[in-house]
């Protein structure tokens, strides 16, 4: 039942652009374990979203769901984003229902923002204890969508010195969790009057996020 739930939200996208209302919602992920999943609320997706509907031919709803990783509403969101920067926690439950979603066809971002990075691996694990993050090189098709990035994730805010990188991880052959790490492309979405960043940095955050967003879409 879930997963003809998530199948059929995932067809709905693919012919939503024949439909003058918007019929699919994307996520931003709300977890437990005291970290603030609501760093970027206000914002970050709907800039994301509007973007996607202006630029590759989306046709989103411009109000962001909210979801916890055991609801079986997940199910109804072929995109969720995470970010904060703190920490968070999977319990035994909510690992599982996550998996069956990302097994499914769901797709999972983890943007860190800035201390949510040494969560993500153990987190993760109890998703998937078989799979470890890789790095994902630079000819990665979700580098390579409408948007070209040969160099892989852009560099949003500078947090430690080090360059941005884009990790996932991978079942099946198919990339089910992107993180990046270094990057901070959540925060890169928030309109330009929070960060104060440079159209060209904004822009190279909420390319990179259409990337993503087209390529979990051409994938199913």
């Amino acid at each position: 039942m879930k997963r003809n739930i998530l199948i059929s939200a995932l067809c709905i996208f693919l012919f939503s652009s024949f439909s003058a209302e918007p019929t699919v919602q994307i996520a931003l992920l709300k977890y437990g374990g005291g970290g603030d999943w609501y760093a970027n609320l206000e914002t970050s997706l709907p800039n994301l979203i509007k973007f996607c509907n202006d630029n590759i031919n989306t046709n989103i709803s411009p109000e962001q769901a909210i979801v916890e990783p055991g609801s079986p509403e997940i199910f109804n969101y072929p995109f969720v984003h995470m970010t904060g920067h703190g920490n968070f926690v999977f319990n035994t439950q909510e690992a599982e229902n996550l998996r069956k979603y990302l097994v499914a066809g769901g797709f999972l971002h983890i943007s860190d923002n800035y201390g949510l990075s040494p969560y993500v691996r153990p987190q993760m694990k109890k998703v998937f204890p078989e799979l470890d993050f890789v790095e994902l090189p630079f000819s990665h098709p979700v580098y390579h969508q409408k948007f070209d990035f040969p160099n892989g994730p852009p560099k949003i805010h500078e947090h430690d010195g080090k360059p941005a990188q884009g990790f996932g991880l991978i079942f099946e052959g198919r990339l089910v969790c992107f993180f990046d790490y270094e990057c901070d492309l959540g925060d890169g979405w928030e309109s330009p009057e929070i960060h104060h960043d440079t159209p060209e940095v904004r822009q190279q955050a909420l390319r990179m996020g259409a990337n993503m967003i087209q390529y979990v879409f051409n994938k199913r």
